[in-house]
This record gives structure tokens, sequence and C-alpha cells, in this order.
């Protein structure tokens, strides 16, 4: 860990590379750029999941399902960086496809960043559901 400053630009792609991994229902690409303690809070689920490899089996029992992504646009974006990190909020349209057929939905999302060396790592993701 480092008391770095990132750049804009580097809180960009490190989200981008997020978004990409995760529309290409690439597993290994996207779990990848968030750190082993990494917690995440989403909407859809009833509890907070405390580490990366909790929510890696909830995401294998989705692709076990028949789920996976087929499109996810990243709009709305905002970054707010300190010293050693970053915040990175968003709005994010996704489109997956299901053992039940094809959904859509819109969220909202933050993602939390902690420098690691000349890389960030995501250490935080909240998804909440897109008012209106």
């Amino acid at each position: 860990m480092t008391d770095r400053e990132p750049d804009e630009q580097e809180v960009l792609a490190a989200a981008d590379a997020i978004v990409d991994a995760f529309a290409a229902t690439d597993g290994e690409r996207y779990f990848a750029t968030f750190a082993p303690e990494a917690s995440f809070v989403f909407h859809t689920e009833s509890d907070r999941l405390d580490d990366r490899a909790t929510y890696e089996r909830l995401w294998a029992e989705w692709i076990e399902s028949g789920w996976r992504v087929t499109s996810c646009t990243s709009s709305n974006r905002h970054v707010q960086t300190f010293p050693g990190g970053a915040v990175f909020a968003h709005d994010v349209d996704t489109a997956v496809e299901t053992g039940d057929g094809p959904d859509a939905y819109r969220e909202r999302e933050t993602i939390v960043f902690r420098a690691d060396g000349d890389r960030l790592v995501a250490v935080h993701e909240h998804l909440s559901p897109f008012p209106g």
C-alpha cells in the first residue's frame, strides 16, 4: 500500500478494466481487479459479501445457473482521488442472459480503490438500484 494519490485517468482505467471484464463475463480477469479482502454490497443480495472469495463462490453459482453478461455500459462517471486511493461512482446499464431468459437493469455503483504499488486495486463495491 502507498500514500500516492492516483490521477483521474488512472482511476478511469482501473474502473474500465472492471467494467470490461464484467461485460465479458470473464471471472478470472474481473476478480483479479479486487483485493482478496474486498467487500461487496449488492441490493440484490440479502447479505454483505465480506471478501472476494465469497463473491467468487456466488459468481460460480450464477454461471452454473446459465447467467452471463451480454453488455455493460458505464456512464455519468465521477472520480474522487485522495492520498492512497480513490472513489469511483457511475451509472451502469447491464444486460444479462439467465437460465430464465434475458434481463436488463440500471444501477448506480461505487467502487473504492486502494493504491497498491503502481496499480489500483478495488477494495469495496456497492451497487444500488437506479431511482425511478
